[in-house]
């Protein structure tokens, strides 16, 4: 896969390990602060929101400057926002706003330079192979590893994740910089609006931003109040939630590693991941009483979203070229994860209102009429290139 390749992949999963730690503690440090279920989704909308404002102008940047230097700068302003976080972490709920905001806007440049380094570092072929590897780290890291240790860390010293966080910015940083890549010379100042333009008439990657976008919307619905799902219903503790959030790891790193194989030997495999996905959410809010069984419907749910995300970013990898596709990317980005905050706050007033279990049965209907509609397209999507390559190309 090459040196370049490790190193993009390493510091991904290290910054993914502080992500994963920042996912628990935040919502903890929250309820510290309050115990208002809109106050709270208020900390998920306004980390969400900069996906809406930020994404199209950082996949216009990373068009148009050298991607490796862009994901530096990013990874070290990051660096410092956690640092500030950790330091200021007994102040009002409103300034914890700001700083979710602040971070969420620094993490639209990673995201947004890491599908033309991808492309950059690894050969067409074994796209759907670092994809999968990729996810799979990024799920140990973010989900197994990460919210445990957050949740662990939280009860030691409620500013010590933030702390470990920054640590793990400054790290995944030192790697990058270690990547050779040929340096990008800045070209013309890109138009933001192409990558919406080309996305809009490509009929394959329309309708995936469709289901994308609406499982995001659903899963920021019920991840609004998650915490208070886990305390009130599950009865967990600080670390017991962090355990809650590691089962949903389990499927996604499992996915991530057999995303390819299932890819290439049946052709249904994306829609099938399509039908699962809501079911597994509908036995979450009717059956799950316990840890064990959510995290058996949760494992599932996850095994079905990784296999999504791999074969979806590698099909998003091929067709699009290559000098569009920071701003294409980020133009699904603004879609498919513009609309969490809008989830976040419906998340929120919906179990103010309805109790808690609400957001599950307004997301399992949601997804399944999306997902029914978009049946017929996808079955067309199936036969691009994604599983074609994987069983033709040799492998090393």
């Amino acid at each position: 896969m090459g040196r370049n390749w490790y190193l993009l992949w390493s510091g991904s999963a290290i910054s993914a390990l502080g992500d994963g730690i920042f996912l628990a503690a935040l919502p903890l440090l929250a309820t510290t602060i309050t115990q208002d279920p809109k106050l709270i989704a208020g900390v998920s909308f306004f980390g969400a929101l900069p996906w809406l404002l930020a994404a199209l102008p950082a996949g216009a940047a990373a068009d148009r400057y050298d991607g490796r230097r862009l994901l530096l700068v990013a990874l070290w302003v990051q660096c410092s926002l956690m640092a500030v976080l950790a330091a200021f972490h007994s102040a009002p709920i409103a300034v914890l706003y700001g700083m979710a905001f602040l971070i969420g806007t620094a993490e639209n440049v990673p995201r947004a330079v890491g599908q033309p380094l991808i492309k950059a570092t690894v050969e067409n072929h074994l796209l759907e192979r670092a994809n999968g590897r990729l996810f799979a780290s990024q799920a140990v890291a973010l989900q197994f590893v990460g919210p445990p240790l957050g949740g662990l860390l939280f009860t030691i010293a409620v500013p010590a994740p933030f702390w470990v966080n920054a640590l793990t910015f400054a790290v995944a940083a030192l790697l990058v910089s270690r990547m050779r890549t040929e340096r990008k010379v800045p070209t013309a100042r890109p138009k933001v609006r192409e990558g919406l333009l080309w996305l809009g008439r490509h009929k394959a990657l329309r309708t995936i931003t469709v289901v994308s976008a609406t499982t995001n919307l659903c899963i920021a619905m019920t991840m609004a109040t998650l915490v208070l799902f886990a305390q009130q219903r599950l009865g967990l503790t600080g670390a017991g939630f962090g355990v809650f959030l590691a089962t949903l790891a389990c499927g996604g790193v499992a996915g991530g590693l057999l995303a390819e194989r299932l890819l290439a030997r049946y052709r249904s495999t994306v829609t099938v991941t399509v039908v699962l996905i809501p079911l597994m959410w509908l036995g979450i809010a009717t059956a799950a009483h316990d840890l064990v069984t959510v995290a058996a419907f949760a494992v599932v749910s996850s095994f079905c979203t990784a296999v999504w995300g791999v074969a979806t970013s590698s099909f998003r990898q091929r067709v699009v070229p290559a000098e569009l596709l920071g701003r294409v990317s980020s133009a699904q980005t603004l879609i498919t994860w513009g609309v969490q905050p809008v989830g976040a706050l419906l998340g929120g007033l919906v179990a103010d209102y309805f109790g808690l279990l609400a957001p599950w049965y307004v997301a399992v209907a949601l997804r399944t009429a999306v997902g029914l509609l978009s049946l017929k397209s996808l079955r067309a999507y199936v036969r691009v290139p994604a599983a074609e390559n994987a069983i033709s190309r040799p492998r090393p």
